[in-house]
């Protein structure tokens, strides 16, 4: 495949269901008078238990009594074998339950929301809408290239107070799905705190805002799922893993682009999120929401805050963006060991002379695994021009690193 080429993959799911109520005793004898207990308190409203979270009750005290055995019996072997007296059983109902740890202990996710809305709004075009971020207080909005495309420069700003403002596109980049706007005649609007990406963790908890189908100021929660995803977006029918919209939605499909470092998270992302905020949980912002997977569930992909500022800050100064160039033609690999085969090396390329020629396999890209071209692709995009990339390759069965200087794409 060519260096700009994409690949497909695939996603899966899974399901739960079932539970048997008890049933009565067997006492024949008759029982001792009890009285009855006062009457339980009134319902809240507000909340309803369909029989899915029944279930899930149902699962998690199981799981919780699984724990305390496990935990009792190890306590137990341990004091046994000091030679003290066996432990006396105690309950339970005075321990705290467990908690996540986050990020921002101080911040509640309702103050979270509360202090990042104002700074996301809704893009409308001639044909399509999504979401926005304002990066500075004179309406400078960073969003999707695939939000903007196509649009003939007929865009309209919505402000989470309820204004509005007209738009023009300051600068575009398709290789990344990036793009900044202005809007007309604005000033003291509340902008994004931006995070550091390189930071994230799996496992961290986020929030998702946007404008999905239309609904502005919409949050959504989740976490972490998976970090340095390769997707393949946009493009025909056939194509596994879409920004929200693309192939029938509310926004416009433009050319496939292959994105590498992509940050995964389940938070809920729909038509309509592209260009929206993925904040951590200081409120910081760590992603632009850009992707689902089109045949999967709580599949969401974002590009991290960290390339996104490096390409906003281009298109801003320059209106266009710079882009490294590694200078190979690769394609994925055929036999056991994944990687990318290398079909072609440009001539004067960085890969070139660095010492790589066509037949390497390139395994890894940095600290990044490379399973096929794709990875190669995305990664190579996100890269800065003059940055020094370790290039790790089979040659003749035998593993070699050699470091890349990346060139600037002509």
């Amino acid at each position: 495949m060519d260096a700009n080429e994409p690949r497909e993959q695939n996603a899966g799911g899974w399901s739960q269901f079932g539970d048997t109520p008890p049933t009565a005793g067997g006492f024949t004898r008759p029982l001792p008078t009890i009285t009855p207990p006062p009457p339980p308190p009134p319902p809240r409203t507000g909340f309803l238990l369909t029989r899915k979270a029944i279930t899930g009750l149902a699962l998690a005290a199981v799981a919780a009594l699984s724990v305390a055995a496990l935990g009792g019996g190890a306590m137990g072997a341990y004091l046994a074998g000091a030679n003290s007296p066996a432990p006396v059983a105690t309950t339970t109902a005075s321990a705290p339950s467990p908690v996540f740890r986050t990020a921002a202990d101080q911040l509640t996710v309702a103050q979270v929301a509360e202090k990042v809305q104002p700074s996301v709004v809704m893009i409308q075009g001639q044909s399509g809408e999504g979401s926005g971020v304002v990066l500075s207080e004179d309406g400078l909005i960073l969003t999707n290239n695939h939000v903007v495309a196509g649009q003939n420069g007929q865009l309209t700003v919505k402000f989470n107070d309820g204004k509005t403002a007209k738009a023009t596109v300051v600068g575009t980049d398709p290789a990344t799905d990036l793009a900044v706007i202005r809007t007309e005649g604005m000033s003291g609007l509340a902008k994004v705190t931006l995070g550091d990406s390189d930071g994230l963790k799996v496992g961290d908890d986020v929030l998702a805002i946007g404008s999905p189908l239309g609904l502005d100021g919409t949050v959504t929660s989740g976490i972490i799922s998976a970090l340095d995803r390769t997707v393949t977006a946009g493009g025909g029918p056939n194509q596994q893993q879409l920004p929200p919209g693309w192939g029938g939605g509310r926004e416009q499909a433009p050319e496939t682009t292959t994105l590498g470092g992509m940050i995964q998270t389940d938070a809920a992302i729909n038509p309509g999120n592209s260009g929206g905020a993925l904040v951590n949980a200081a409120g910081e912002l760590v992603g632009i929401n850009s992707a689902i997977a089109a045949d999967g569930v709580n599949l969401g992909f974002a590009i991290p805050v960290n390339t996104a500022k490096q390409v906003s800050d281009q298109l801003i100064s320059k209106g266009k963006v710079s882009h490294a160039f590694l200078g190979v033609s690769v394609t994925d690999a055929a036999g056991d060991v994944p990687g990318a085969l290398i079909r072609q090396v440009t001539a004067g390329s960085p890969a070139e002379k660095a010492g790589l020629k066509q037949g390497d396999l390139i395994t890894k890209l940095g600290n990044t695994p490379v399973g096929g071209g794709d990875t190669v692709v995305g990664q190579v995009r996100g890269y800065k021009v003059g940055q020094q990339v370790q290039v790790t390759y089979l040659r003749d069965g035998k593993t070699n690193t050699v470091t890349v200087t990346m060139l600037e794409k002509k």
